[in-house]
């Protein structure tokens, strides 16, 4: 039997995980932090214009309003997911973001992250359109749409990863059903949520990342992405376009 000197156990302090800080957390992540970032300027300009003007004109100008898309507005079903109706409104969509949007975006990668959480918020603006005749505001739509794309990333790998994907699965199912149910209240926009999240589940099983087991040369084992978003990127574009056809067959239908 041959004998090896192990090398001598580290101080107990350097066992013990450091958390991150947030300032390494937002350098990691920065796609989802300047998203909150634009949500926060876009609310301190409501503040501004409001106490100018004596309303908000941001809301006035962007909102989801029916009848002013149909009158050729059509940035309306885009910008309301930077807009919102007041201080409650803004944290409780930033807080979600804040929770969510990072392991979204370690896994998707950047651009394939902010291309999702675009396309679902659009999509919400598509079906708030069709089935919602009062105006709205609100990053809800892409955000929901963050959860289903996480919802099916959990679900493709919930044996890649192993107890820990179907718990995530699990939970990201409560989340989502929980939200969807409050959704269903008085005065929120349960139509962009529903299409946000939709969307977000499509986008995820179609053009979402897959990764699988490689051993390295080393012989460590690694997790790959074999659908990267080079493969995927012409795909989501043409997803894009359709898109924008549905919103402009709705908006007929609204004429």
């Amino acid at each position: 039997m041959i004998e090896r000197e192990l090398p001598a156990s580290p101080p107990p302090q350097e066992l013990q995980p450091r958390r991150p800080g947030l300032a390494q957390v937002i350098r990691r992540h920065p796609v989802t932090f300047s998203l909150i970032g634009v949500n926060l300027a876009v609310f301190v300009v409501q503040l501004l214009l409001t106490s100018l003007f004596g309303f908000d004109l941001v809301i006035a100008l962007g909102a989801k309003e029916n009848t002013a898309i149909a009158a050729g507005q059509y940035w309306r079903l885009l910008t309301p997911v930077f807009i919102h109706a007041g201080l409650a409104h803004l944290f409780v969509n930033m807080y979600s973001l804040f929770v969510i949007g990072p392991a979204g975006e370690e896994m998707f990668g950047r651009v394939r992250f902010l291309a999702f959480y675009l396309l679902a918020g659009f999509a919400g603006a598509i079906f708030s359109l069709a089935f919602n005749p009062s105006p709205s505001v609100g990053a809800s739509g892409a955000i929901f749409g963050l959860l289903g794309m996480l919802g099916a990333f959990w679900y493709v790998h919930r044996t890649t990863f192993g107890s820990i994907g179907k718990l995530q699965l699990r939970q990201i199912a409560m989340v989502a059903a929980l939200n969807l149910l409050i959704g269903l209240s008085p005065g929120i926009d349960f139509w962009a949520h529903l299409g946000g999240f939709v969307t977000g589940i499509a986008l995820g099983l179609l053009f979402g990342p897959r990764y699988q087991a490689r051993q390295t040369e080393a012989g460590q084992m690694r997790m790959q992405d074999t659908r990267p978003w080079a493969q995927v990127r012409t795909a989501v574009l043409l997803t894009l376009a359709a898109l924008i056809a549905l919103a402009v067959l709705v908006v007929v239908n609204l004429a």
